[in-house]
This record gives C-alpha cells, sequence and structure tokens, in this order.
C-alpha cells in the first residue's frame, strides 16, 4: 500500500473509532423513543441513533489540563503506540437542506500530531461523505470520497464498514430474545514498562454493564463473500447502548468491540457518552482502545458553526 493511502487509512480508522458521525437509511434525529419493544431491525436502528450522538445539538470530546482522549494500538506481542486527539461533532443542521452533520478532530500527539480531519455528512443518503484532510507536512488540505465498506483499515484490522458505513439495510436482524449482561466489558493490559504520560492513568475496565437486561440481535450481512457471515449485538432494553458486538465467520467467532457507555442524565435516556472503546481481532490478536475521561466530554455547548470550517483546518498547529 502506498504511505500516502496508508496514512489516510490511519486517519480515518482513527477518527472512527471515536465517531460513527455517517448516515444510516431510517435513521435521523428525529427517530422517536420507542413505546413498546421494537423490532429487531428497529433496535439497530436506535443503536445508530445512539451512535451518532443524535438526542444531542452537538457532541465534543476536549483537552482538559492534561486530560484527553487517547487510542492505544497494539499488534500481538508488540508494544502499544498510542495517538490524542479532540473531536467536535455538530448535528444542529435542521435548517440546512444539504448537510446532516460535521465532524472535526485534530491530532495532538503521535504520528499523526497536526493532522486535522472535517467529514460532512449530507441528507441525501444516496451521496457519500466528503473528507477534508489537512496534512501538517504538506500544509496543505486533500480531498477524499467516502471509502469503500470492505476498504481495510490501515493498524487497526477492521473495515470501515465495520464501524462507520454499515447501514441498517445492509443486514437483516433477528430478534434472540432478551437476557441478562453477565461479566464485564474487556480491555487492554499495559505492563508499566510500556505506559507513557497519556496510558500511565487509564481507565480500568468497566463493569457498568453487568447485569442489565439486554436485547440480542442477529445481524446477518447481505454482502457475498463477505469478511463476516453475522453479527450478534448486545443492546440495553432501555438506553439502546450496544455494550458488545460479536462477529462470526464459518461459525467461528473471529473479533468483538465492547463499548462503555455514560449516561448524561438528560430527559431522552438514549443521550449517552462513551467511557472507552475496546476491540480485538482474535485471527491477529490485534487490540485497540479509545479511552475518553469524563472530563473532557461537552455538549450542547455554544460552539461556533464556523469550527467546522476549511479555515480551522488551515489554523492548525503542528
Amino acid at each position: 500500500m502506498p504511505k500516502r493511502c496508508f496514512r489516510f487509512s490511519l486517519i480515518a480508522t482513527v477518527l472512527a473509532i471515536i465517531t460513527t458521525g455517517v448516515a444510516s437509511a431510517g435513521v435521523t434525529p428525529q427517530l422517536p423513543y420507542p413505546e413498546e419493544r421494537p423490532t429487531a431491525k428497529g433496535i439497530i436502528e436506535q443503536v445508530y441513533f445512539v451512535n451518532h450522538f443524535y438526542a444531542l445539538k452537538n457532541f465534543a470530546i476536549t483537552k482538559k489540563h492534561r486530560k484527553i482522549t487517547v487510542l492505544i494500538s497494539r499488534a500481538k506481542g508488540k508494544r502499544p503506540t498510542t495517538n490524542t486527539l479532540v473531536r467536535y461533532l455538530n448535528n444542529a443542521y435542521e435548517d440546512d437542506p444539504i448537510v446532516k452533520a460535521k465532524d472535526l478532530a485534530i491530532f495532538k500527539s503521535g504520528k499523526l500530531r497536526g493532522t486535522g480531519i472535517l467529514i460532512t455528512d449530507y441528507d441525501d443518503e444516496s451521496k457519500g461523505q466528503s473528507y477534508m484532510i489537512w496534512l501538517p507536512a504538506l500544509r496543505k488540505i486533500r480531498r477524499f470520497a467516502q471509502p469503500a465498506q470492505d476498504d481495510a483499515w490501515g493498524g487497526l484490522d477492521f473495515t470501515f464498514g465495520d464501524v462507520v458505513l454499515r447501514k441498517p439495510s445492509d443486514e437483516t436482524h433477528e430478534y434472540l430474545g432478551k437476557e441478562i449482561f453477565e461479566g464485564c466489558l474487556e480491555g487492554m493490559d499495559i505492563p508499566k514498562k510500556q505506559r507513557n504520560r497519556y496510558t500511565r492513568k487509564l481507565a480500568k475496565k468497566s463493569c457498568a454493564s453487568k447485569g442489565k437486561e439486554v436485547y440480542k440481535v442477529k445481524s446477518t450481512t447481505k454482502f457475498e463473500n463477505w469478511w463476516y457471515d453475522y453479527r450478534i449485538s448486545y443492546v440495553d432494553t432501555t438506553t439502546f447502548a450496544d455494550y458488545r458486538t460479536e462477529y462470526y465467520k464459518n461459525g467461528k467467532k473471529i473479533r468483538f468491540i465492547d463499548r462503555d457507555w455514560r449516561t448524561l442524565g438528560l430527559e431522552d435516556p438514549r443521550a449517552l457518552a462513551w467511557g472507552y472503546w475496546y476491540g480485538k481481532n482474535f485471527e491477529t490478536g490485534h487490540e485497540s482502545w479509545a479511552v475518553i475521561p469524563k472530563e473532557v466530554i461537552k455538549y450542547n455547548a455554544n460552539f461556533k458553526s464556523s469550527l467546522w470550517s476549511e479555515r480551522t483546518l488551515r489554523k492548525i498547529k503542528r
């Protein structure tokens, strides 16, 4: 893979781990809270609502003193690598006939330091996202079209469709019933000698989901010869937080993603924020962990609309 393509793939991967701000068929910021148990597809649509932060006007993970969001990536048998970032998502485009949302991420450390990404999501579901990426080494902005769902994500062993591009209509959904979520969520164990200033005091593995009632939904892909056959989601019956997603191929579990969710205490129980997001590929042993300190979270804040602009990208300092 050319170095430039790999760099773009890595950038988009990191952003996708933090946000799922991409259009989904049938899912809008006006999706009502269900009065009774939804269908299997309805449950997945509610999950998309939660992951897009549609219950909020805007959502941000900022920097506060030494607190900042950290993304950790570790190949099997290797030392972990880290990047840090801030990110701003704006869903307040009700009066705009074209734009649905804009998403801005700026990397503050690691190999991606000084890189900025602005993603625009459109109301027209047939139109792909647009990517504007500020490359500090070149002091230029590059524009990219939305990647394909099965494009590999550099460094994280996932595909773009795995997290950001898959729509509810891309799968068939089967309701498997309710159950109690047992055990705690997974996280990454980093030996003390391999920690740096960003990983020295990370959150512990979360047990917040333990004992919660969840819907269990099986989603089978409609794509032929796909990298997974089906996935199983464990979804909170009240908040629609997707605590765990397991991916299967030929009857074997090949990957999983755990998400630690925090309530924001608003009227809509779907108004949530991530505490962390952990994923593991059983075929390669690769792990990824995005950790978001609660101190850096802001929502429904008075950000200027000009924040989500090309001008902001050009002002980024390396």
